[in-house]
């Protein structure tokens, strides 16, 4: 989490989006930066062990145990950031579901919004992936929400965090391999970019510890 924000807000870069796929290195979860966190730990698996961290984005709460994540930078003044969030998420899902499906998940977009739950304790985005939301990815035969993800903006460009669950999205029928190469195809034709590696901009270390400390901190984790 302290990285992703780390890009957006220190190393953007002009006129170039930046991705980022990356694994957990112990059972994880996270949750949006309005969630009350009292909420969050009535869902956490009881008796389990788990790391769990604030997102800088908004979105509700995520379980990283069997998960895909990613992440999307895009810099201020991109044509992708300046679009309504909406259509920077439709288009996202539209290319995560299309190099879902080449990989063998039976998915599609879920075309409508439905009507928040009354008295949610959790806010609007409660459990990520107990309810989908316009323009997620979603099981075309059981409905099941299957992709999901949430964004920032300030005055620095656009932060996308995403996160599929295996599980849902057919687990090992899913050549995982596959989808990860059609994914970034799909995106950089979606961003009417060309896809390249890039090496990691030069952190100041300070700087990353202070942020990593920060979220790891209980005052950014118990402020609301």
């Amino acid at each position: 989490m302290a990285t992703d924000f780390m890009l957006l807000q220190r190393y953007p870069k002009e006129g170039v989006v930046r991705y980022r796929h990356y694994d957990w290195r112990s059972p994880s979860f996270t949750f949006g930066y309005s969630q009350k966190v009292s909420f969050v730990r009535s869902q956490l698996p009881p008796g389990e062990v788990v790391d769990l961290c604030r997102r800088p984005t908004g979105g509700g709460v995520v379980d990283h145990r069997d998960d895909w994540t990613y992440s999307l930078v895009v810099p201020r003044g991109h044509p992708f950031e300046e679009a309504r969030a909406t259509q920077s998420y439709r288009a996202i899902h539209e290319a995560l579901a299309g190099a879902l499906v080449a990989a063998g998940a039976k998915v599609t977009l879920k075309p409508v919004a439905e009507p928040l739950p009354a008295g949610d304790p959790g806010g609007p985005a409660g459990i990520c992936f107990q309810r989908a939301e316009i323009f997620d990815v979603v099981h075309n035969e059981s409905g099941a929400k299957i992709a999901g993800g949430a964004q920032k903006r300030n005055k620095r460009g656009l932060l996308f965090q995403g996160s599929i669950w295996k599980p849902a999205a057919g687990g090992t029928s899913v050549n995982w391999d596959l989808f990860s190469g059609n994914f970034v195809s799909r995106l950089a034709a979606a961003l009417d970019a060309t896809a390249e590696p890039s090496p990691w901009p030069e952190f100041n270390p300070d700087e990353l510890e202070g942020l990593v400390e920060q979220y790891s901190s209980p005052d950014w984790m118990e402020f609301r």
